[in-house]
């Protein structure tokens, strides 16, 4: 059967549809949705909403629906964060919640790694990259505290129907290249507000390539993009990794963009590109490997939601295995989960980054966020996190430069921006 052209939908119409128990929506149109899952951290959860609530004398709509990471002030390391995490814990035992994540790792990783997030749902964030969530069909969104708020009492939110900006990516992905490089390459072309923020949907044959691991990194850049949302139509590779998770996984054969759909599509060759690096101070200032090439480095970080996944740890152990980082270069891993540390430690991965002279880290949001043991004076960091803001790691001097794992790795071990492909050889 042929959809009629007046009936084609975009993914991001027919997730918004569902929500707002309509038919189907259109671009432009204001529409109330029911949210199926509220993701907040310690940060951006109790410490703001507990006196809020209390204030409005008003309870959560529905405990089974929100899930709360104490992921950003953990380990406590003065008496501002023990405060912060205190309220959150003291706050999670007088609601009762049932989904609490403690110290697990970064609530980008661990929420959907605990099964929450499922295609088809509608769902917010208190935190800019709560677009990971897309990466499994989800519509999934950051919002702020007081919209939170509207939600956690409401369990409602309204939203502007967005246009879709397709990025579709043809060919096959070199050894050593990887998703943070189709993003940075991205953000390279587009800027930090190409996305306007509507809906990004990644589709094509590279991108159906990539593991769930690659799929959340680009999801979760999204938000550097300036978009609302980035969505990727979940497929056999989504159902058997929501199945290991011991998710009930639902029928997907919907989700997906009608072809013929209006929306605006952009093309890309994934054969074509190389490592990327984004130089201090944005995400956009994006250019191939090549030419930073010979920056000499302070500090290598692997870490973040974007950059120590159990996938990225191993592109870093790749890179590593059997040699030293260079004299003068601190190599630090942050692992995104105590699950992928655990599984990086018993596939010998963690090992190898260690014999290669690595520090290990928590399992937190950390450096990323410029807590714990931000970067000092006048060094200069090459990160697999998803931004380098002035400052945002530690010192306004400081100079970060962004790349993939492979990158990161092969720096370190260099002691200078290096092209991976060079060491994998």
């Amino acid at each position: 059967m042929i959809t009629p052209p007046d009936e084609r939908r975009t993914l991001a119409q027919k997730l918004i549809a569902r929500a707002s128990g309509r038919a189907s929506v259109r671009v432009g149109e204001i529409v109330t949705c029911k949210v199926d899952l509220a993701m907040f951290h310690d940060s951006s959860g109790p410490r703001r909403l507990k006196p809020m609530l209390e204030e409005l004398g008003a309870s959560i709509w529905d405990k089974s629906r929100v899930v709360l990471v104490m992921d950003h002030y953990v380990p406590e390391r003065d008496e501002d964060s023990r405060r912060i995490v205190r309220i959150a814990r003291e706050w999670a035992r007088e609601q009762d919640l049932p989904h609490v994540y403690d110290s697990q790792g970064i609530c980008h990783v661990v929420v959907p790694q605990g099964g929450h997030i499922l295609p088809g749902m509608f769902c917010v964030g208190g935190d800019s990259h709560s677009p990971t969530g897309g990466a499994f069909g989800a519509y999934m969104f950051g919002i702020g505290s007081t919209e939170m708020l509207g939600v956690v009492v409401t369990g409602e939110i309204w939203l502007r129907v967005p246009d879709t900006l397709r990025m579709h990516w043809s060919g096959t992905l070199s050894e050593g290249v990887t998703a943070k490089d189709m993003m940075l390459h991205m953000l390279g072309r587009f800027g930090m507000n190409g996305g306007a923020y509507q809906a990004v949907e990644f589709c094509g044959p590279a991108v159906r390539a990539l593991g769930m691991q690659e799929r959340m990194t680009l999801s979760n850049m999204s938000a550097e993009l300036g978009a609302q949302a980035g969505l990727i139509a979940p497929d056999d590779v989504t159902a058997e990794w929501l199945a290991a998770t011991g998710a009930k996984v639902p029928d997907l054969s919907g989700w997906h963009t009608d072809e013929g759909a209006a929306c605006t599509r952009y093309d890309f060759d994934a054969g074509a590109l190389s490592p990327m690096v984004a130089a201090p101070h944005s995400p956009a200032n994006s250019r191939p490997v090549d030419d930073y090439r010979g920056v000499p480095v302070h500090v290598a970080y692997v870490g973040a939601c974007t950059g120590a996944k159990l996938d990225d740890l191993r592109a870093a152990a790749s890179v590593l295995r059997g040699h030293r980082v260079a004299p003068g270069v601190r190599l630090i891993v942050a692992p995104a989960s105590l699950r992928d540390q655990d599984a990086a430690r018993d596939e010998g991965v963690l090992q190898v980054l260690m014999d290669a002279g690595a520090e290990l880290f928590p399992t937190s949001c950390g450096a990323c966020s410029g807590y714990g043991s931000p970067m000092g004076d006048d060094v200069t960091v090459i990160s697999t996190t998803a931004r380098n803001f002035k400052g945002r790691m530690g010192s306004p001097t400081a100079q970060v430069y962004l790349g993939s794992p492979y990158t990161v790795a092969a720096s370190a071990l260099r002691g200078v921006i290096s092209d991976p492909r060079e060491v994998l050889a």
